[in-house]
């Protein structure tokens, strides 16, 4: 990236757009005191998956590297060094923004190094077991899907719902009257997670199966008669657009979730508000879409409009102090869509929940650390 700012942080907020439209969007509505860490966390993310989705990177290497990212992020080793190691192995499918930002995570980390011992524990946390887990994912992925509906929840739970949890810390270290209802919220984060993430799943079902993988249970398809291994859009039919729309049933009612979880931040906070409406709003949106283009064969003919998007920004802004307004909202968005039962319990069993301790040195789990429920 030519013309680098002088300022760290505002390096992040210049790379930002260029590796994310959507949260370029929604991170700016957030309160000033927390645009900088979650911008961080993002950006830290993004370098996590840019490695994890480098093809000319072997799988061992990349776990390596992974783990080396976490001691980074962790503070015990030096990001200058990684970034140096990291930047020769990108081959040309990566984006160069990404390349930027991965060669500049030293600057992303001096800001880290600014943060609260919280702030810092829970970034640490997320890129530790969202790297550890998304790999083991990665490693195994195919064609076939995953194999069970459990599987689809902790691959959820590793890159969405993780990033929902620390959320909800930076949330409540930056104000103590939303940590009154930590309890409440830290129980919901992951099913906001995983609602925006199967949302993306089912809209890029066709683009990550053009790149040899497929993030749907079999278990519910084998229900329909249809085999993921063997699927092509030409053999689209109506068995697998009812098992689509069984998991359109499971994504509304983790949307749901997601609602709730807003509804506990104080309407005062419109900013945090604004950041999690407007992305529950869009991805409803898309399971519409989705319901009412069943034989799609491309995420873009099931992705919302722009005006629609607008809209969304336009109707949300107004009611956003408004609880009952925004359920109403809401549940015009989602009308007539099918709504799954309450979900079993998102964290992988054998996960600790966050308890502000880990990302001081050393990893929590270290090379141990099991992916619970991860496809065979």
């Amino acid at each position: 990236m030519s013309d680098l700012p002088e300022s760290d942080a505002a390096f992040q907020d210049q790379i930002l757009p260029l590796v994310s439209r959507t949260f370029a969007l929604t991170i700016p509505q957030l309160p000033a005191e927390l645009c900088t860490p979650v911008t961080s966390a993002y950006l830290l993310c993004r370098i996590a998956d840019t490695i994890e989705d480098e093809p000319e990177i072997s799988p061992a290497e990349t776990y390596r590297l992974l783990r080396r990212f976490t001691a980074v992020v962790q503070g015990v080793q030096d990001a200058q060094r990684f970034s140096d190691e990291v930047v020769p192995q990108l081959g040309a499918s990566t984006l160069a923004a990404e390349r930027d930002l991965v060669a500049n995570t030293a600057r992303v980390m001096r800001v880290v190094g600014s943060f609260a011992p919280r702030q810092r524990a829970a970034i640490s946390r997320c890129i530790e077991v969202m790297g550890h887990g998304m790999h083991q994912f990665q490693r195994t992925a195919s064609l076939a899907g995953l194999a069970r509906t459990s599987d689809l929840d902790t691959y959820c739970y590793y890159v969405a719902g993780i990033v929902g949890e620390t959320l909800t810390e930076l949330f409540c270290a930056y104000s103590a009257r939303i940590e009154r209802h930590y309890r409440q919220l830290y129980a919901l984060a992951p099913s906001f997670g995983q609602g925006l993430q199967m949302t993306n799943i089912l809209k890029d079902v066709w683009e990550d199966r053009a790149r040899g993988a497929c993030w749907l249970p079999q278990e519910v398809f084998s229900r329909h008669g249809i085999e993921l291994a063997t699927l092509t859009p030409a053999g689209s039919d109506a068995r697998f657009h009812a098992g689509i729309m069984e998991l359109v049933g499971v994504a509304h009612r983790h949307l749901t979730n997601a609602l709730a979880f807003t509804l506990l931040i104080p309407t005062d906070e419109t900013g945090i508000r604004k950041f999690c409406l407007w992305a529950i709003g869009l991805a409803a949106l898309t399971l519409r879409k989705i319901q009412d283009h069943p034989g799609y064969t491309a995420g873009s003919q099931v992705k919302v409009s722009r005006s629609a998007v607008a809209m969304t920004q336009t109707l949300t802004n107004l009611s956003v102090r408004n609880d009952a307004l925004l359920q109403r909202l809401f549940e015009r968005a989602t009308r007539g869509l099918p709504l799954a039962a309450d979900p079993v319990p998102l964290r992988p069993a054998g996960l600790p929940a966050f308890d502000g301790s880990c990302g001081d040195g050393g990893g929590e789990y270290g090379e141990s650390m099991p992916c619970h429920g991860a496809a065979p």
